[in-house]
């Protein structure tokens, strides 16, 4: 046998890193269960042998080794690294796509906290003997639910063993430094013995090990000897297979080796949903035939491949042949294509792109026209061309036949834009009327918009700038008569989605929260909690001055900065949240004597601070909201509730392209030229000051003026619950697109008193009317007269 083949029983020789499959070891699941029967036989030995007591006097004397406020203070701060960092490491895992490993961890905690959970109903259930075992009674009172085995103990105990963190070394050591120093609070506390604690490791393990065999981890490569005997199958004799990546569709591309060939196999894959909610909001934003394809099964995705392979080969086409379609095992399918050498436009430097090179990418284009065949994705990486000069278009799985006029003057605009972005727009427009004529060309003219061309045509245009308007001007010179005005092809914009989705949301908290709520309890306000009220809004204006002189270089006088930032509650109800507040702080500080630069440098510097302080103080308010059992050392459901969310909004922005874009168009006018004028202030231990504790009086105003609201319609409530409310509905409010967040605002915070503070709806509903009116609408009367008196005095 020659050196290199593949024998009956050998796979093929392999290159590069292979896509991994998801593996399941049922030795996981049998140590998972073996861990529970552990645990269930040292509960019946222990049930057996020990008598049962209330708590044992061990449990004092570890009490008194060290005082309880620092063990406290211990263990707080190791349960929020803990959490910080499982939080950042499931958003790192999720930027990448690894949405199997985040499940898995997730799981794994669930797990681990349910089986402590059903642990300690079995221990406490009333049939058994009334006291725990002596080695097992510790000095908690959580109740059945978290003693005597530690449940949340459990539950991060399996997410760090189920959690990919191998490639973070030092976030894992952190984050098991965290639980041992928790473990170490609990046990010294006295709260749970030593072998409470290691009952809770084993089911933490075992959660873990089970997560692991129901998820699954990833696995080897995919089994090359199933893709040889697919290929053999076909008559092909593979000598080796070279992985080559993933293509749009994430469909994993391998080159395979013949004694004579190369053939191009790409296997597709069901669980691979690359493109599918691209594709989604696309047919939801687009009008047919703009709008993407809907393929969301294996099946359909294969059909669909074939069907466009087969009909580029009867059209006479340069793209690869399709050999054969084959199935690799359920959920899997492979597709075979003959291999042809080929350069992609985006390759090609641009003294080779010669106006031959140009006619040939046309007259192809106009091949698969005349055959009514379109691509829908045409750009520089799908166009190339082959050896032997001519040009081909690959990647061909998203495109359609029996395609109309508008899909081909789709496809025309595409391919003009692409070209224009090499060769200019003169040359593009010019070899396109050569070779398709000016009528086609003219015709493709109100299709050059953005939402009519590919995603990677949109993207090389955000670097060259004005290509487009090129492109329509050079088609109008030679077509004067070609229709001007642009097709029609959004549903509706982005923003529309994201306002319709915000109005029906907000309408459905308020409608629900309304149908229990009597309207007449506003009558009962007790007045003295309406006035505090009155006094914490009015110490909001004065906190706003005080941020602003002390983040701002120059002397600005007190009174008229408190009448400024009066007159931003009149610019806010006709601008988004914190825009017109921003652009009136601006235009002050530059009236007073700073330059541009320095006025927009140090108004961003107090948004800057704002966020540093405002992130921490909702993660400390909602670690110190729900602690019913200090001793436990647990953190509430309200944190882990906040870690997540911002968890998940932060791996959103990461991993999605156009919401990173749109929250960096959002957030540059506040942090433009922020770090010279942040590291000035740094040196200014009294402005530093003033402006910090600006920002937090402002935040404390509003957290108690919230807070009299809610007492002043007889509710009571925890100021930490009231904090972390009022803190996650004012970041709402900032994000929303309405004037000063009107609406998402509202429906937040009615939410938030409701679900997080426990306060009823029927006062919940009043007590928001009442801090919205004190906040947002009482101010505006004031503000009106104060904008215009400055105004006048030529201050704004």
């Amino acid at each position: 046998m020659n050196a290199g083949t593949v024998d009956a029983g050998q796979p093929a020789a392999t290159h590069g890193a292979a896509r991994r499959e998801t593996a399941r070891r049922p030795l996981d699941l049998v140590l998972a269960l073996a861990g529970l029967l552990v645990v269930a036989a040292v509960l019946a030995l222990v049930r057996l042998t020990t008598t049962g007591v209330p708590r044992p006097a061990e449990a004092e004397e570890l009490r008194a080794l060290l005082p309880p406020a620092l063990l406290a203070l211990a263990a707080g701060l190791a349960n929020l690294t803990v959490i910080i960092l499982a939080c950042a490491t499931s958003v790192e895992r999720l930027v990448h796509r690894e949405f199997r490993d985040v499940a898995r961890a997730l799981t794994a905690a669930l797990l681990g906290y349910l089986v402590a959970v059903g642990v300690n109903a079995a221990i406490n259930s009333p049939a058994g003997p009334a006291g725990l075992p002596v080695l097992l009674a510790g000095s908690g009172h959580g109740g059945a639910l978290s003693h005597p085995l530690h449940g949340y103990l459990a539950s991060v105990i399996a997410y760090a063993r189920a959690a990919t963190l191998g490639h973070l070394p030092r976030i894992r050591t952190a984050i098991w430094g965290g639980i041992a120093v928790t473990a170490a609070s609990v046990l010294l506390s006295g709260y749970a013995t030593a072998l409470a604690l290691l009952l809770t490791l084993l089911l933490g393990l075992a959660g873990a090990l089970a997560a692991r065999y129901a998820i699954g981890v990833a696995g080897p490569p995919l089994a090359v000897d199933r893709l040889v005997r697919e290929l053999r199958r076909f008559g092909f004799d593979p000598l080796g297979l070279t992985e080559l990546g993933t293509d749009t569709e994430g469909g994993q591309r391998y080159a395979v080796d013949l004694v004579d060939r190369r053939l191009d196999v790409t296997v597709l894959r069901a669980d691979v949903s690359t493109g599918v909610w691209k594709r989604l909001f696309g047919r939801l934003l687009l009008r047919d035939p703009a709008a993407p394809p809907m393929l969301l099964s294996l099946r359909r995705r294969v059909e669909h491949a074939a069907l466009l392979d087969y009909a580029a080969a009867a059209a006479g086409a340069a793209s690869p042949r399709l050999l054969a379609v084959g199935e690799l095992g359920p959920g899997t399918a492979v597709l075979v294509r003959e291999h042809r050498r080929t350069r992609a436009l985006e390759e090609i430097p641009d003294d080779e792109i010669t106006d031959r090179l140009l006619a040939a990418v046309w007259s192809e284009l106009a091949l698969l026209q005349r055959h009514r065949v379109a691509h829908r994705n045409l750009s520089g990486r799908t166009v190339g061309v082959r050896m032997d000069g001519r040009a081909v278009f690959v990647n061909l799985s998203g495109g359609s036949v029996a395609a109309g006029a508008i899909t081909a003057s789709l496809d025309i605009a595409a391919l003009l834009t692409t070209l224009a972005l090499r060769v200019g727009a003169r040359r593009s427009v010019a070899t396109a009327v050569r070779e398709l004529g000016t009528e086609a060309v003219a015709a493709a003219l109100p299709f050059l918009q953005p939402a009519g061309l590919p995603p990677a045509v949109r993207d090389d245009l955000r670097t060259a700038r004005g290509t487009l308007g090129e492109v329509r001007a050079e088609v109008t010179r030679v077509a004067p008569d070609a229709p001007a005005g642009p097709a029609q092809l959004e549903r509706m914009r982005p923003r529309t989605v994201v306002s319709v989705a915000l109005a029906v949301v907000v309408g459905a908290v308020l409608v629900s929260q309304l149908t229990d709520v009597d309207l007449r309890t506003i009558q009962d306000a007790s007045l003295a909690w309406t006035a505090g009220a009155l006094l914490m809004s009015a110490v909001c204006t004065f906190a706003a001055a005080l941020a602003l002189i002390g983040f701002v270089p120059i002397r600005l006088p007190l009174w008229r900065t408190v009448l400024v930032q009066l007159s931003g509650s009149f610019v806010r109800i006709a601008a988004p949240a914190g825009l017109g507040s921003l652009a009136l702080n601006t235009r002050y500080v530059t009236l007073q004597g700073a330059s541009t630069a320095l006025a927009i440098s140090a108004v961003g510097v107090s948004q800057l601070v704002g966020l540093l302080t405002h992130v921490p103080l909702l993660l400390l308010c909602a670690y110190l909201t729900g602690t019913a059992d200090p001793a436990d050392f647990s953190p509430s459901a309200t944190l882990i509730g906040v870690a997540a969310v911002l968890s998940v909004l932060v791996a959103a922005v990461f991993a999605l392209p156009g919401l990173r874009r749109l929250l960096l168009q959002r957030v540059r006018p506040y942090f433009q030229g922020v770090l010279p004028q942040f590291l000035d202030l740094a040196q200014q231990p009294r402005r530093l000051a003033l402006g910090v504790g600006g920002t937090l009086l402002l935040t404390l105003g509003f957290v108690f003026c919230l807070y009299c609201s809610v007492r002043a319609f007889g509710g009571d409530a925890p100021i930490a619950a009231v904090a972390v409310v009022f803190l996650a509905g004012n970041a709402l409010g900032s994000a929303a697109p309405s004037p000063g967040g009107l609406g998402a605002v509202e429906a937040a915070l009615l939410g938030g008193l409701t679900a997080v503070a426990g306060v009823p709806a029927g006062v919940a509903l009043p007590a928001v009317l009442l801090f919205r009116l004190l906040t947002f609408w009482l101010p505006v009367l004031p503000g009106w007269a104060a904008f215009h008196h400055l105004t006048r005095r030529r201050a704004l």
